[in-house]
């Protein structure tokens, strides 16, 4: 595997590359952001399953009806350029979509973070 100067925001753009060309997986150098985010991902249903073997993440994409249930993905935090949202914020926004951020207790989708009542850096819009 290929390394990157961003991994997490590699990752994701596979996920959703794979997504979108119909493939069941994706493998992964796995690294401990890119392994939260894949938990997250799998915690919000984007994901069926997710194995760590041998130095490899294999991430299995959901499907529905033949379909993939991620439709899309936007890196919102990039390398240069950090954005961050307060809990206020996040509250704030609507939609069917959802943003990975993440806080001080790791990796958290939207719904999770708004429970637990925490902000942080905004990784990825998904939907």
């Amino acid at each position: 595997m290929k390394n990157t100067n961003y991994p997490l925001g590699d990752f994701l753009i596979r996920i959703k590359n794979a997504s979108m060309a119909g493939r069941k997986e994706v493998e992964v150098n796995p690294t401990k952001q890119i392994v939260e985010a894949a938990k997250a991902l799998e915690r919000a249903g984007f994901l069926d399953k997710v194995e760590n073997k041998k130095g490899i993440l294999n991430a299995s994409i959901s499907f529905r009806k033949k379909a993939p249930i991620m439709l899309g993905l936007k890196l919102v935090t990039k390398p240069g350029l950090r954005i961050y949202m307060g809990i206020d914020d996040i509250q704030k926004v609507k939609g069917p979509s959802m943003f990975l951020i993440h806080t001080p207790n790791g990796i958290l989708t939207t719904r999770e973070a708004i429970q637990k009542r925490q902000g942080g850096e905004v990784i990825a819009k998904v939907w």
